[in-house]
């Protein structure tokens, strides 16, 4: 090859170091990126021709490919906002980019891109996008099995729709009665003071027996229920141990259930009776004029319930699991009370969240909580031969595969994963690349000497 092949070897370093050099620029410019994979250059030679061994061969040209590094995890900052995300492991978010607006909806492409930039908040449409203009996808999940809908993701929009009200139907109910309880008009001589007399026992109380009642039992705390369309109602709950009106002598181990009317007369309604063991445990329960034995014999079924100006309907009153017992207690008061109930009113969106499993979980007014997407990553088989496109994001290839929605890492909410460019890094590079440029450049300027000595040599 003789000098015009050192001229054509130095050339073509000169293209490699020049390109080697651009990755580095745009390394350096994206090193606060998020989600930017950095851009590596390897080098390769191209043998040259000149004999069957080694030793007839001389040194060749050299080119540059880029070397992508999209495997090397960036560093995982912390974040205030809830809606960004970053990738702890393997994977990518499912995203696509918007197509047009038809009459003021928002419509997307087809295809799927993928991306580490996890900086997403909610457009005016509620849409999650990243700061590329990246619209984020994900599974809808169904709000009874909290499983995923379909098979394939789609655009997350979250809706801003109240929570709709659900009926209570189940109250739970603990506590701990006394054996002797400590009623207003009880004096620490006779029992029977403590119980509900004959005339007010096996029914309903009414307003002008009122105060009488409440001399007589003791309270068994409240809860708030709400009917079907939500409207709230507070249910309080008393406990009064009955006399035997047929025998006139006290039931040791039998209390009664009343819960309020809100005002209503009857002020007082019976939901049934509870026996107990002489050794505190709940036995047998009789229903009242306002309940019925439920079918498991552990609590009790309200029909109707009025407080108030408000009815709800069907609801459990349970006391399931042994919550009720009769033990000993010389405060003479209802003891480890504890009151839950299962329904709630109507309410407003709040915020979202991401916990890890990659779930997105709506807040509401009303205290509760609903999935309503899960966010799926994608991972490769080659993800190295995924093709760059604009704004930190990647397409799919033949060489990379499709993507698989079924496994990577996990997510970590209120984070972002930064650029994995290094600037320090970065310099380095550029002074080996700078040094073997001008290598190569002296080259060339060798060459054009010794092919000038060659020409003035016939002149």
């Amino acid at each position: 090859m003789g000098i015009y092949g050192a001229i054509n070897s130095a050339v073509s370093g000169l293209t490699a170091q020049a390109q080697a050099l651009e990755n580095i620029s745009g390394n350096v410019s994206n090193s606060q990126t998020t989600g930017y994979k950095r851009l590596d250059t390897s080098f390769s030679d191209l043998v040259a021709g000149g004999g069957t061994r080694q030793a007839d061969q001389v040194s060749g040209t050299t080119y540059a490919t880029s070397r992508a590094t999209n495997t090397v995890q960036g560093d995982i900052s912390a974040s205030d906002v809830d809606t960004y995300m970053a990738i702890s492991g393997d994977g990518y978010f499912v995203v696509t980019s918007a197509a047009d607006v038809v009459d003021g909806q928002t419509t997307f492409q087809d295809a799927s891109y993928y991306t580490r930039a996890g900086d997403f908040e909610l457009d005016d449409s509620n849409y999650m996008v990243n700061a590329s203009g990246y619209y984020l996808k994900g599974f809808k999940l169904d709000p009874t099995t909290g499983n995923a809908v379909g098979d394939a993701p789609s655009v997350i929009q979250i809706s801003d729709q109240p929570l709709a009200a659900s009926a209570t139907t189940l109250i739970d109910y603990q506590a701990n009665l006394p054996r002797v309880p400590d009623t207003t008009d009880y004096d620490d001589s006779d029992e029977d003071t403590a119980l509900l007399g004959a005339a007010l026992a096996g029914a309903n109380i009414s307003s002008a027996n009122e105060s009488t009642f409440l001399d007589q039992s003791i309270t068994g705390g409240s809860t708030t229920v709400y009917n079907q369309n939500g409207t709230a109602m507070n249910v309080e709950v008393r406990w009064a141990k009955t006399l035997n009106a047929d025998a006139g002598v006290p039931q040791d181990d039998t209390w009664a259930l009343y819960v309020s009317s809100g005002g209503n007369d009857p002020a007082w309604l019976e939901v049934g009776t509870v026996n107990f063991t002489s050794s505190g445990v709940m036995q047998t329960l009789t229903a009242g004029a306002n309940g019925t034995v439920n079918t498991g014999g552990n609590g009790f079924d309200i029909a109707t319930l009025t407080v108030g100006d408000v009815t709800a309907s069907n609801i459990e009153f349970s006391l399931a699991g042994g919550s009720l017992t009769q033990f000993s207690d010389p405060t003479g008061v209802a003891t480890s009370v504890a009151v839950d109930q299962d329904g709630y009113a109507a309410g407003e969106l709040e915020g979202i969240s991401i916990d890890e499993s990659g779930r997105i979980n709506a807040s509401y007014s009303n205290n509760q909580t609903r999935s309503l997407y899960r966010i799926p990553l994608a991972t490769f088989d080659a993800e190295q031969n995924l093709k760059r496109v604009d704004g930190a994001a990647f397409a799919a290839t033949p060489d990379s595969g499709e993507a698989d929605l079924t496994g990577g890492g996990t997510i970590s909410a209120k984070s972002l994963e930064l650029s994995n460019a290094d600037i320090a890094s970065e310099f380095s590079k550029l002074i080996v690349t700078q040094q073997a440029y001008s290598a190569n450049s002296r080259v060339v300027t060798s060459a054009q000497g010794m092919l000038d000595d060659a020409l003035n040599m016939i002149r």
